[in-house]
């Protein structure tokens, strides 16, 4: 007979390229993952996964149980935080995937204090930048800033976040200041690859007039936000930044907003869950610690952060 534990085995090596790559992320050696597998298939009667390849290759039983086995794994789960909520009681694992630096600074407190309210929950936090690398089943509620493509996932607001123009003033002292977006053409412009966007097509907006495309040739770029601001902050040239990341240092000097005329598409912060997983105890319960702990807007605060 099957049981949950075996569904979620199954579903772990079905979603891997290789038995080694599943046994990374059951956190055991590969040779246990075969012999749970072995036995797997031992007490079904059934092989489940053809190994002759250096993948692995689900045989059609297999494909079977993948497909069926998730969708029973999601049922018994919901139905028993569902009878867990009725008591009051908020249990169960909690996968959480968010942006480099808006998760560090911003989700992982949230995180820890989640857990302790609710110490039946365990919590990963998984930092990527790439989402779209990440698989969908392998999280439960993923944090997303700008742009969203077009997904069955549900949104959930969680704060307003510009993007700005900016740079130093030793930069604009050295360099001068660009007073329409064409300007851009002649100047040192930094990118910071994220999201698998197109980051060298800057977008502008203006009231009553067209919106402006330039595609800027950067001099530097990155995928690490940190890194960018750092070269910004030390002259290197400008950059489109979410106000999340450069709100203090906006206020405090040390970076200058350009172009006050025109605006950039904004990239609202928002928490993506799945039309299943959304109703379950603990993934509401933490979007909604997620929404207070970030309302009022921290980095529009009158006190820098």
């Amino acid at each position: 007979m099957l049981t949950t534990a075996d569904l979620d085995f199954f579903s772990t090596v079905a979603r891997s390229p290789s038995l080694a790559a599943a046994a990374r992320e059951l956190d055991v050696t590969p040779s246990a993952v075969t012999q749970r597998l072995q036995e797997l298939e031992r007490r079904l009667g059934v092989r489940l996964v053809d190994r002759s390849g250096r993948h692995i290759a689900l045989t059609d039983e297999g494909e079977l149980l993948a497909s069926r086995g998730r969708a029973l794994a999601d049922d018994i789960a919901e139905l028993t935080e569902t009878l867990s909520a009725r008591g009051g009681a908020v249990a169960g694992h909690l996968r959480v995937v968010a942006p480099f630096g808006f998760g560090r600074a911003y989700v992982a407190p949230v995180v820890a204090s989640f857990q302790q309210e609710h110490p039946a929950v365990t919590i990963d936090l998984m930092l990527s930048d790439r989402r779209g690398k990440v698989t969908d089943h392998s999280w439960d509620v993923a944090v997303h800033i700008g742009e969203l493509p077009e997904s069955s996932f549900v949104t959930r607001p969680l704060a307003a976040n510009d993007r700005v123009l900016c740079a130093a003033p030793s930069y604009l002292a050295r360099h001068g200041t660009p007073d329409a977006p064409r300007d851009l053409l002649t100047h040192r412009c930094i990118a910071l690859r994220e999201n698998d966007e197109d980051v060298t097509l800057w977008r502008f907006g203006r009231r009553g007039a067209p919106a402006v495309q330039v595609r800027i040739e950067p001099v530097l770029a990155s995928n690490d936000g940190d890194v960018v601001r750092a070269w910004a902050l030390s002259g290197e040239g400008i950059i489109v930044r979410s106000e999340w990341s450069i709100a203090d240092d906006l206020r405090a000097g040390r970076l200058v907003r350009l172009l006050d005329a025109y605006t950039l598409p904004d990239a609202p912060v928002v928490a993506l869950v799945g039309p299943r997983k959304g109703r379950s105890a603990r993934t509401t319960a933490f979007v909604r610690a997620l929404q207070q702990a970030l309302t009022p807007v921290p980095w529009r605060a009158e006190t820098p952060s």
